[in-house]
């Protein structure tokens, strides 16, 4: 077993990642976001794939509205639960397996891939564009990929602006303050741009770029902070007009690249 593999079992063995999406505003703004990037581009009966697909909420949801998904998980006991919430329910199939080995799938299989955990977790360049390879190389020439990343910006603001600023810059830039990216981090952000450049090199034709969770993760980190359920709707309002301006996108910790893989 690999080391990243080591670290990702030990994280997520020990946390309820099956709440994550309801326990927060920012949890139920990224949710919501998704959602509807996924219902743009998702046609009536798509075959989805969903690669990190933790413990199902996505792929579960998208089954129940008659998609044909496949879900796909790296992390034994997101599986287990992702199993549990998913029994009895048609139009989904899952498996146990890594971003960098889709081999189970024929090229051209599917219409929407949704690549949303794994790239919280590769920090070798290689391995990147490897994932990249299989997302593109399983999704049908035409099809959407939808895929997901951290903001480093977002990761500073939320986590060591308080009392470890010096010891979040060593963390995440070197000292020119270019972006570092190795195991330890566990979650390792980009640079808006230098995510988006990854995929000059792949068969993609670029759509958008999409802030999932606003600055949230932020103002949640106060302990002032109160959105009573009328003022979250308001606001999901006004960020789903707005999560696409690219002066608001690093402030967002989560984040969508939305391409297409060209015929």
């Amino acid at each position: 077993m690999s080391k990243r593999i080591e670290i990702l079992n030990s994280f997520y063995d020990d946390i309820d990642e099956d709440s994550r999406l309801d326990r927060s505003r920012h949890g139920q703004l990224e949710y919501i976001t998704t959602m509807n990037y996924i219902h743009r581009y998702a046609k009536a009966g798509a075959k989805i794939l969903e690669i990190g697909a933790g413990t199902g909420r996505y792929s579960i949801t998208l089954a129940k509205e008659g998609y044909k998904v496949t879900a796909v998980e790296l992390v034994g006991s997101n599986l287990e639960v992702l199993r549990k919430n998913g029994s009895g329910i048609k139009n989904i199939v899952s498996y146990q397996g890594d971003a960098l080995n889709l081999d189970r799938f024929e090229d051209n299989k599917f219409d929407i891939t949704l690549l949303f955990g794994p790239m919280y977790h590769l920090y070798d360049k290689k391995d990147v564009h490897k994932a990249l390879d299989e997302a593109i190389r399983v999704t049908k020439k035409g099809g959407i990929i939808l895929t997901a990343f951290l903001s480093v910006y977002a990761i500073m603001n939320n986590n060591y602006l308080k009392e470890t600023l010096a010891a979040g810059i060593k963390m995440n830039f070197d000292d020119d303050y270019k972006v570092k990216h190795f195991e330890e981090q566990l979650f390792t952000g980009y640079d808006i741009t230098e995510f988006e450049q990854l995929f000059e090199s792949h068969k993609t034709k670029y759509l958008t770029t999409v802030a999932v969770d606003n600055i949230l993760e932020s103002a949640e980190g106060r302990t002032d902070f109160k959105m009573q359920d009328k003022d979250f709707d308001l606001f999901v309002k006004y960020h789903l007009a707005t999560c696409e301006k690219r002066e608001l996108l690093g402030a967002s910790s989560h984040l969508l690249y939305i391409c297409k893989k060209e015929d």
